[in-house]
């Protein structure tokens, strides 16, 4: 399916567009009035939540390795997790994850 170049303009145009209504009925529209306790209280939850999305499906189904599970992928999200918990710090995790995945990948290249 080929689409020209005023189809993808205007996908883009839409896209945009649901884009900016989306985040302007929040932030525009309520975006000076004070909000309720319990709606800061679950907002703050919101990178929780996102993040995890997005990474997990790139431990579990790694597009380098055509979408197998890849055991040094899923020892570095676990020694990542791991050190987030016990450190509470995001910059602690993420360098305990990164040395784990290279040292992994440095003895199986020398295997």
């Amino acid at each position: 399916m080929t689409y020209s170049d005023a189809q993808i303009w205007t996908i883009i145009a839409i896209l945009g567009a649901g884009t900016f209504l989306i985040r302007f009925s929040f932030l525009g529209l309520i975006g000076d009035r004070p909000m309720p306790s319990f709606v800061l209280r679950l907002l703050r939850f919101t990178p929780v939540a996102v993040l995890p999305g997005m990474v997990a499906p790139l431990v579990i189904w790694p597009p380098a390795t055509g979408g197998t599970l890849d055991p040094l992928r899923l020892c570095a999200a676990l020694v990542t997790v791991a050190v987030g918990i016990w450190t509470r710090n995001v910059l602690w995790a993420i360098v305990a994850g990164a040395l784990t995945l290279y040292s992994a990948m440095g003895l199986t290249a020398l295997l």
